[in-house]
């Protein structure tokens, strides 16, 4: 009896280890109410840059228009304030108030998308700041196991978790911040090494008889100086005829 006794304690606090295990693992859910984006980030944290700017630029207020509204699913890649401070100074500052809503326009795809489904997107795929079939805003996913790498063309992010997830909206921290091409350009490649001359090839020396003060100007001197001995001794000749 008591051995039984035990193997159902035994067997209980196993269940409870493996339900906690298995909670730590989703994602946190939403806070109550119609989906909000900025809540869902301020509840998972760290996401204090990435909010001001979805604010500033009203793209949260259009999110949760479009997410609570419709039946338009979407996918938000939100980099967390460390990948913000990792950019170069003044990044952010350089852009206009529209570069600031394409660049966080670029960071959301119009369509939900699960962690399995990277496996089998269509490269490159659409953000709300335009359409990459006509070559506006590229952005082009990989996969490798289960890691699924984010493309830009000028810098590449790694999927580091999921944040929320309902079937209708999918939040991905990514490390890094998605600098889109259009408005940051490809990365300037390094400029070429300066050429060697090639130690197997001689020195063209001058001509032989010739030096370097046997200049036209110096020849043209000498000329100049034989004309007056040329006339006098002709004069001189003429006098004793």
């Amino acid at each position: 009896m008591r051995k039984q006794l035990f193997s159902t304690i035994f067997l209980f606090l196993i269940f409870i280890l493996y339900s906690s295990a298995s909670y730590a693992q989703n994602p946190s859910p939403a806070p109550s109410g119609p989906t909000n984006i900025t809540a869902i980030l301020e509840k998972a944290g760290q996401f204090t840059t990435f909010i001001k700017l979805m604010k500033s630029t009203q793209e949260a207020d259009q999110i949760n228009t479009q997410l609570n509204n419709s039946n338009q699913g979407l996918t938000v890649f939100a980099p967390p304030d460390n990948a913000f401070a990792n950019l170069k100074p003044g990044t952010l500052n350089s852009l206009t108030d529209q570069g600031k809503v394409q660049l966080v326009q670029f960071h959301i795809l119009p369509s939900f998308i699960a962690m399995s489904q990277f496996q089998t997107v269509s490269n490159p795929l659409r953000t709300q700041a335009g359409n990459s079939a006509n070559g506006e805003f590229p952005l082009n996913v990989t996969t490798s196991g289960n890691q699924v790498n984010v493309t830009t063309g000028v810098d590449t992010a790694t999927v580091a978790n999921t944040i929320y997830t309902d079937g209708s909206l999918a939040v991905y921290q990514v490390d890094q911040v998605l600098l889109p091409l259009d408005l940051f350009g490809a990365p300037a490649a390094p400029a070429p090494a300066p050429s060697k001359p090639d130690e197997d090839t001689p020195v063209k020396s001058p001509a032989a008889g010739k030096t370097s003060d046997d200049s036209p100007a110096d020849s043209s001197a000498a000329a100049k100086t034989m004309v007056p001995f040329g006339i006098a001794f002709i004069a001189a000749i003429s006098l004793k005829l």
